[in-house]
């Protein structure tokens, strides 16, 4: 696409009345069976910090949580495979694309040698189960299993617009572990805020969970028997918190609280705002699936989603908020051919200032 080319297609699309725009997040917390009362009470201490954390200080609407255990309370149903199925298809009859659902499993996993399995009030659920179960949801999904011989969770729920974190890196760590207590722990705590940005990534919560995982073990004298691992570019193999590797971008430039707005905005500032951090994400998606699409079709989303951002940050600007670039047009990990295209955006943006 020419310059001239792209100014065209932006003036129509500035021309276009804006529609309304809002990611929604969900969550899905599921405490299975704990086995004894001594892991009831704990999981139960779990659930509960986690709830209290998404519909506190991560804002997410309570109606849009859904809590599955052992012995329910009011508002809560039973944790069993009727009731992850019906809980999922509640999700899936209402999320879009641009909604993300949060899913974490907190009790006890197992591996007979061929089938990983969470363990539920009943039959239980293995890992191809939920990923049947899950296969056709839209929009983004972060699964996180804290349990033990959670691994092949990994590989059986990774792919493209998915974060997986696995408690363990083999299905044969099957003891009881302690990740889910330090990954609530870390959700929002300002000391996971590593970067300093006044913000906590998914990526800074995994980071710090899992290396208060190994000084609770290191402090006991013990052997850790669990070995954290996250999958965010959809190859089902994941890596440990400061392992070289390709995932850890998009965890990265995650997070579950709302993403705030400038002091003072309008609700049509906000808007644009949320807009804008939706785009951003669309694009560091579509550069993770660049190498499995054809060069002609992600050039053109490519574009499409260049002319959106411009659009969006020009009306953000002319409502008189902050045009500060979001986590994708700052990567410093785009090739050359995204960084050009970025910067013929940006100057042909800057034409309708």
């Amino acid at each position: 696409m020419t310059r001239r080319a792209l100014a065209g297609a932006l003036a129509v699309i500035l021309a276009a009345p804006s529609a309304a725009w809002a990611q929604q997040r969900y969550a899905l917390v599921v405490s299975g069976a704990s086995g004894t009362p001594d892991f009831g009470a704990r999981h139960v201490v779990w659930r509960t910090a986690l709830v209290g954390k998404l519909v506190g200080p991560l804002g997410f609407p309570p109606s849009q949580v859904v809590v599955l255990a052992e012995s329910p309370a009011p508002g809560e149903s039973a944790a069993t495979r009727e009731g992850v199925a019906e809980a999922i298809g509640r999700f899936q009859a209402v999320l879009t694309p641009d909604d993300l659902l949060l899913v974490v499993l907190i009790g006890h996993g197992t591996f007979d040698g061929a089938d990983a399995k969470f363990n539920l009030v009943g039959p239980d659920l293995t890992a191809r189960e939920w990923g049947a179960l899950m296969r056709e949801l839209p929009g983004r999904l972060i699964l996180v299993d804290t349990t033990s011989a959670s691994h092949p969770f990994l590989a059986e729920l990774a792919g493209p617009r998915r974060i997986v974190i696995s408690a363990t890196d083999s299905p044969a760590q099957q003891f009881a572990t302690v990740f889910a207590e330090y990954f609530v722990q870390a959700l929002g705590d300002p000391d996971s805020d590593i970067d300093k940005n006044g913000r906590v990534s998914l990526w800074e919560t995994f980071m710090t969970a899992s290396a208060r995982v190994r000084h609770h073990y290191e402090q006991r004298g013990q052997l850790a028997t669990e070995r954290p691992l996250l999958d965010d570019n959809g190859d089902g193999r994941g890596k440990e918190a400061g392992e070289p590797g390709p995932d850890g971008l998009v965890a990265a430039q995650t997070y579950l609280d709302a993403r705030p707005a400038p002091p003072n905005a309008d609700p049509e500032l906000a808007e644009l705002y949320q807009r804008r951090a939706v785009l951003e994400a669309r694009a560091e998606e579509l550069k993770i699936r660049r190498p499995l699409m054809p060069e002609g079709e992600y050039t053109r989303e490519f574009e499409r989603l260049m002319v959106e951002l411009a659009r969006v940050s020009r009306a953000i600007r002319l409502k008189g908020g902050g045009d500060q670039p979001g986590f994708f047009m700052a990567s410093a990990c785009a090739s050359t051919l995204d960084v050009a295209r970025r910067l013929t955006v940006l100057r042909v943006d800057r034409t309708f200032r």
